[in-house]
């Protein structure tokens, strides 16, 4: 029996958005909040909001592709984040909110590749996601962590994640571990 795990790294903006995002889905056995795709070593918070480490708040995702794709995933990431616009989602602006894919083989890559492709085909605005190869990953403090689950009565959760949640649900609703707030 083949119990193969496959990991992708996923940058759409806030991390605390894209982990509640993905925590909900069927063949999703982790998610962790993080830092990825700049140079500085063991990065925290603080450093990566001044947007001078060249890291993105990304999310690591552990899925079992016997459940869940990973075009399915990808097909999630895209319509759950704008990735059209450079560095910035809504308000969050700066190079730690850009849309990056963080791929872990060469098969990721590819599909990434031919789902930007056909994305930029059929939209008048491009497709500004990045690609590129996992180097490191450093996962962000532990209070970042399950934020939305911890928080969801907070007012960004409320205007930003909730609405994403509904989205997803309404869109993807066969993806779903159960329904989401």
């Amino acid at each position: 029996m083949d119990n193969k795990v496959e990991i992708v790294i996923f940058g759409g903006g806030c991390f605390w958005c894209t982990e509640a995002v993905f925590k909900g889905l069927k063949g999703v056995i982790s998610v962790v909040p993080g830092y990825a795709g700049g140079s500085t070593e063991n990065p925290k918070y603080r450093e990566v909001c001044t947007g001078r480490t060249g890291h993105a708040e990304v999310i690591k995702v552990e899925f079992d592709p016997k459940q869940i794709s990973y075009v399915d995933l990808l097909m999630v990431f895209f319509a759950t984040h704008d990735p059209t616009t450079l560095n910035r989602q809504g308000n969050d602006l700066g190079v730690q909110y850009r849309s990056i894919i963080i791929y872990t083989s060469k098969e990721q890559r590819f599909k990434a590749e031919a789902f930007i492709k056909r994305l930029n085909t059929n939209e008048k605005k491009q497709v500004v996601t990045e690609l590129r190869s996992l180097t490191k990953f450093y996962p962000a403090e532990e209070y970042h962590r399950n934020y939305y689950i911890r928080n969801s009565s907070q007012p960004y959760c409320q205007l930003v994640i909730s609405p994403k949640l509904k989205k997803l649900k309404e869109k993807y609703f066969k993806l779903l571990k159960k329904v989401v707030k």
